[in-house]
């Protein structure tokens, strides 16, 4: 037996979003972002439900991919961040992996490197955001040093990455969009992450990598409405497991931080900050039990958490509780905390099930 909490990952509305970002892009290839187990949603689990709907994935370490080939997902995998250390070019040649190359380092491993296969190659560019990549000044010459090399095939990709995309009044997503686009390059392009294949059509090129929109996460600011609708992947639920009757005056959790203003009725739930759920959150941030939504009663535990269900008529023992979900956004669990939703899902631990539901 195990712990009543569990994520349900909804694969039919994974697919449903994925079918949307190649909408978006008709005429780009998509690259399906699982990094960091699919931000929580569990890699395999994601890759298996998309293998036959996108073109190819993208992870950001050796790792990563050999869970992926482990459970025999045989499309595409792409380094994001390229490999760490010149021993792993053999592994990732092996794999069959794609390579990101996004330094002057990486770029003279992959050229000194006795390889079993030639890899296929991305350069990434620094247009403005100043973590990875080449400078565009330097990138016509990279790129000929990769196809001229016989480690890597020479249908080189080029490719960036956004500062600021989510926020479609930002003037620095067409500045760097003009950086990469005056790069000579006769071959494929890629830029558009999540918020830029939803707001920018002109990212778009010839590859598309969407992330957090696939598992039905709003990447824009909040001020932004989307042209789709996107439909949420995960449901975490937990279960009620104690219930009781407090007094006016009677404080609940670690350091009284609720108090009872009325005669109360608290529930006790069987997740934590163990399974994920924000230690942050604060008094009165929602769940839902029996479709109504239940605030946030005390301090949230390593694994339970407090809810006032006083108004809430016939709540029992076992009772299922949502704790973010199709009717109750990730976001706004995360706003409560003030945290992002990518942290909320990335962040849940392997002790929370994943269990794939279509529906």
């Amino acid at each position: 037996m195990t712990r009543p909490v569990a994520a349900r990952i909804n694969t039919a509305a994974l697919r449903h979003n994925a079918a949307l970002a190649r909408d978006l892009a008709p005429a780009s290839q998509l690259m399906a972002v699982v990094k960091a187990n699919a931000y929580g949603h569990g890699a395999v689990l994601v890759a298996r439900a998309l293998q036959d709907v996108v073109d190819a994935f993208a992870v950001a370490s050796i790792d990563e991919a050999v869970e992926l080939r482990d459970a025999e997902i045989s499309a595409p995998i792409l380094l994001l961040q390229g490999v760490f250390e010149p021993k792993e070019l053999g592994v990732a040649a092996g794999l069959g992996l794609w390579l990101m190359v996004q330094n002057e380092a990486q770029l003279q491993w992959l050229l000194d490197a006795n390889l079993p296969a030639r890899v296929h190659c991305w350069l990434k560019v620094d247009t403005g955001m100043n973590r990875l990549g080449v400078l565009p000044a330097d990138a016509p010459v990279a790129l000929a040093r990769l196809r001229a090399s016989d480690n890597c095939h020479n249908d080189v990709v080029l490719c960036t990455h956004f500062a600021a995309a989510d926020n479609p009044a930002d003037s620095r997503t067409p500045g760097q969009l003009a950086r990469f686009l005056d790069i000579p390059h006769t071959g494929l392009r890629s830029s558009a992450n999540s918020a830029a294949l939803l707001a920018w059509p002109r990212s778009h090129c010839d590859w598309v990598r969407p992330g957090y929109m696939l598992y039905g996460l709003n990447p824009m600011v909040a001020t932004h409405s989307l042209p789709v609708e996107l439909a949420p992947v995960m449901t975490l639920v937990a279960r009620i497991t104690a219930l009781r009757d407090v007094a006016p005056g009677d404080a609940v959790g670690y350091g009284g931080t609720w108090v009872a203003r009325r005669p109360s009725r608290i529930a006790t739930v069987s997740a934590g900050y163990g399974d994920g759920y924000p230690r942050q959150a604060g008094n009165g941030t929602p769940a839902l039990v029996r479709g109504r939504r239940a605030p946030l009663a005390g301090r949230v535990s390593m694994d339970m958490l407090t809810l006032d269900v006083t108004d809430i008529e016939g709540v029992q023992l076992g009772d299922e509780v949502t704790l973010w979900g199709d009717e109750l956004p990730v976001a706004e669990i995360a706003a409560g905390a003030g945290t992002i939703g990518y942290e909320l899902t990335t962040r849940m631990p392997a002790r929370v099930a994943r269990i794939a539901t279509r529906g």
